[in-house]
């Protein structure tokens, strides 16, 4: 059988004053993953970042924020068998975060291991790595600070 090819995702990690990083969890799943999703046709990986963050978290994408992080690979934790890709974008947001649309929880992770919740292999072991060599956070407030 031919292996299918990896779900094609944008993301976005975002971080709070305290330098802690925002996942969700979708309804029906127990493990934590960055906010974002997959593109609609014609869409630029920033105008799904911002589709995305302002259905699933009622925010929207700060103006300039945005800053590549990379382009990661690992399983996809919602679909057996399958491969997640994910163009991650550092991001500030202007609003606070609330679950909607298909997301049913928020946890604020501090990015350093161990984990108090379950975490995507892909934020696990590649997103939250390549934001802490970077120091963390991004410079300036972000209005996404649950105290």
């Amino acid at each position: 059988m031919k292996d299918l090819p990896p779900f094609q995702t944008v993301a976005a990690v975002i971080t709070d004053t305290r330098g802690r990083v925002l996942l969700v969890r979708k309804r029906g799943s127990t493990t934590f993953i960055q906010p974002g999703g997959k593109r609609e046709p014609g869409e630029s990986a920033l105008q799904t970042l911002a589709r995305e963050l302002h259905e699933e978290l009622g925010v929207h994408l700060r103006p300039g924020s945005a800053a590549l992080l990379g382009h990661f690979e690992d399983r996809a934790v919602n679909e057996p068998g399958r491969r997640v890709r994910a163009e991650v974008y550092r991001v500030q947001v202007d609003g606070e975060p609330l679950p909607a649309a298909e997301i049913e929880a928020l946890f604020w992770l501090d990015p350093a291991p161990p984990y108090p919740v379950p975490v995507a292999p892909l934020s696990a072991a590649h997103i939250l790595p390549a934001h802490r060599t970077l120091g963390g956070g991004l410079s300036g407030p972000s209005s996404a600070d649950p105290s």
